[in-house]
């Protein structure tokens, strides 16, 4: 059930899959634009949790129902309830952030409301790499939904996109490129550990997945010459069943898994571990990625071992702030893990260049600024 809220809402962001407490949405944007000149921002989300109302940005989190079960149902059922519980509300600006829910921002801009789609992934590509379906309907569904997007990059009002590389398929004079980057303060911990006192763990935090190098990161950790090397994993499995996969491994024996973690939680994990692990394989759209990861590790002053794709040898490279392995070999990354054990001074000296990219480059300010400057012509 939506709470009724008093006043007219300037901005609602809108998402039928992403969790009510998600980096990009919550933590950056939504939280950024209630910063500024006391614009009033709203988050509906479906994940059948009460009304919460963020003290620290002023964002409101409205919760309209249950999560449908099944990916059909919620694709359907789920965003039929959100277009109803984002039209009654009748923002000045309605931004949504997955693909599934383009017809819903086509009927809102269709009601006179103004709509921003926010890109996250680079939806065809992504979809050639989604295991749920079919290996032969990959190609025709990746070409349909392209061509969904580009007739609606053309009706809405603000495309936002995550990467340089997604923003080349929309409109140049209304997409706007707000990149993933960390917010400097909030992963540095409190109580860091110094860096030579810290044990030999390793960490990875996020989405837990077969195509985000799961099982080789648990097969490289088993390896490890150092016995007493731990992975720290921090996330969900997906699917559910992956756990089950990975406990089979014997290198999970030597896996410390957290679950979910709060962003503080992060923090205090990366504040701990010698490097932090970005290992995706290949896939078509991993090779132009920028996963936030990456940089939340060089924001925590840590060093980083990533896949060698061509734009992260370019950051990782660039920055001096790791090392780069082919990630479907799990005896490679192991030595990688070694070799960073073996010289603390050298990664130590990567984890604080990382840090100062990310100081100087890769972090939120100038993004927030691109966000709020969008906003500001829409509102206008």
């Amino acid at each position: 059930m939506v709470r009724e809220l008093p006043g007219r809402l300037e901005i609602i962001h809108f998402t039928t899959v992403h969790p009510r407490g998600d980096t990009r949405i919550r933590v950056k944007e939504t939280a950024s634009l209630a910063k500024s000149d006391g614009v009033r921002v709203a988050l509906y989300v479906q994940d059948g949790g009460g009304f919460e109302r963020d003290e620290g940005s002023g964002v409101d989190v409205v919760n309209t129902g249950p999560p449908p079960k099944g990916r059909l149902r919620r694709m359907v059922f789920g965003s039929w309830r959100m277009y109803r519980a984002v039209l009654a509300a009748r923002p000045k600006v309605a931004h949504f952030h997955d693909p599934e829910l383009i017809p819903v921002g086509m009927l809102l801009k269709l009601s006179g409301i103004k709509v921003i789609y926010d890109v996250h992934e680079d939806v065809p590509r992504q979809i050639m790499g989604k295991h749920w379906i079919s290996p032969w309907l990959r190609r025709p569904v990746s070409v349909l939904v392209e061509g969904i997007e580009w007739i609606a990059a053309r009706v809405f009002d603000g495309i936002v996109t995550a990467t340089p590389t997604i923003s080349r398929r929309f409109p140049a004079h209304k997409t706007v490129t707000v990149q993933n980057f960390p917010i400097l303060a909030e992963l540095v911990a409190s109580e860091p550990v110094p860096y030579k006192e810290r044990p030999p763990h390793f960490a990875y935090v996020g989405g837990i997945t077969s195509i985000r190098g799961a099982r080789e990161m648990v097969e490289a950790i088993g390896q490890v010459g150092d016995q007493s090397a731990r992975l720290q994993l921090a996330g969900g499995f997906q699917p559910d069943v992956l756990r089950d996969d990975l406990a089979a491994i014997s290198g999970w024996q030597r896996v410390e898994y957290h679950g979910w973690a709060t962003r503080p939680e992060v923090a205090r994990i990366l504040g701990r571990v010698r490097a932090g692990l970005v290992l995706f394989h290949p896939a078509p759209n991993h090779l132009d990625a920028q996963p936030n990861k990456m940089f939340e590790y060089m924001a925590a002053g840590i060093p980083v071992i990533a896949s060698d794709f061509p734009l992260w040898r370019k950051i990782v490279d660039g920055a001096g702030c790791g090392l780069l392995v082919n990630p479907m070999d799990p005896a490679a990354i192991a030595e990688a893990m070694q070799w960073l054990l073996d010289h603390p001074d050298e990664a130590e000296a990567m984890g604080q260049r990382g840090r100062k990219a990310v100081e100087s480059t890769y972090n939120w300010a100038p993004e927030s600024e691109k966000l709020l400057a969008l906003y500001k012509r829409l509102l206008q």
